[in-house]
């Protein structure tokens, strides 16, 4: 029952996640960092409060490898909403870091000096494709929109191109975080609650850096019209109710897959993932009708086929079948 509940969680809290992130990027593209402080804030008093126990509890992994960590994950959050602002529609932001698995697959091979079968490489090389596709295809709507001039039209490409190198550093530093976690867990065991908190906590005085622009977007905020919610009959700002609503479902995608992480096989969570990034991006072309061509589609299929041919699906799924009947045998 727990599995279930926790894959209703994930599509629930994910895919709403992705809707109201949408809404506050549409009205005001920059408001990057109003959000993800937000969702930092939110998730570092929740664990101050319920896994630090206000303090009182000592971190089971020392506290300079959570400043190594952090750092990073940092910035990996504020490059990837940041990219938002940099003319990157929302359905290629989301197949771009779909592509996790190359920027693994690279570092793991450097650093780790990891070697795959060729299988895995054909999975990564679909991967590959179907992200170069659907990004050469954004490439041309951006430069052929009829509304710009020439030198705007160069201006937006510009933009769009340093969205794409932003989205690129994000993806590898993300992979290299996802190495340094690992060795991390193998030498002081799992603790993803504390990594949660602290990847959250220890970041927040950074975004003093950041502090006018925050601060200049929590003014637009409070100009938006208002908005009365249902239920509680409380009017506040539109867009303060968007980020509200972004934080509470970003919080209950990340509860549900940290569920799904201790009920379930690896297998199983890339699957749920996987398929939960295919209906956001659905809800995302059809419900704010952003556009997607036919090879924006064949570039997507190519993604997620890619995806389940590394996690091998089909292979486990067979091991799954075939399991029952050599323990009829013996």
């Amino acid at each position: 029952m727990r599995p279930l509940f926790a894959v209703g969680l994930v599509f629930a809290g994910c895919c709403s996640n992705v809707i109201f992130l949408e809404l506050l990027v549409r009205k005001h593209p920059g408001c990057g960092n109003i959000v993800t402080f937000a969702q930092f804030l939110f998730i570092a008093v929740e664990g101050f409060l319920f896994e630090a126990k206000l303090g009182r509890k000592q971190p089971a992994i020392p506290i300079r490898y959570y400043a190594v960590m952090v750092t990073m994950f940092f910035t990996v959050s504020v490059v990837n909403n940041y990219a938002l602002n940099l003319n990157i529609a929302m359905p290629l932001h989301m197949i771009f870091r779909s592509g996790s698995l190359i920027a693994n697959m690279i570092l793991g091979i450097i650093i780790l000096k990891k070697r795959y079968s060729i299988f895995k490489y054909a999975s990564i090389a679909l991967v590959s494709v179907g992200i170069f596709i659907c990004t050469s295809m954004s490439a041309k709507q951006v430069t052929s929109q009829s509304s710009l001039s020439e030198n705007e039209g160069f201006q937006a490409f510009t933009w769009w191109l340093l969205g794409i190198g932003a989205l690129t550093f994000a993806l590898l530093m993300s992979a290299r975080m996802g190495i340094f976690q690992e060795t991390l867990y193998k030498q002081f065991g799992k603790h993803s609650k504390e990594a949660l908190f602290y990847n959250h906590a220890l970041p927040l005085p950074g975004f003093i850096f950041l502090a006018s622009d925050i601060y200049d977007h929590a003014a637009l905020f409070n100009k938006s019209e208002l908005y009365q919610v249902p239920v509680v009959g409380v009017a506040m700002p539109l867009m303060w109710f968007y980020l509200l609503m972004n934080v509470i479902t970003q919080y209950v995608c990340i509860r549900g897959v940290f569920i799904l992480t201790t009920e379930c096989t690896s297998l199983t969570v890339t699957l749920v993932v996987t398929l939960r990034k295919f209906v956001s991006l659905i809800i995302s072309i059809l419900y704010f009708q952003n556009p997607f061509t036919v090879w924006h589609w064949l570039g997507t299929l190519f993604v997620f086929i890619g995806t389940l041919m590394y996690t091998e699906v089909w292979n486990n799924l067979g091991i799954t079948r075939s399991q029952p009947q050599k323990d009829k045998k013996n």
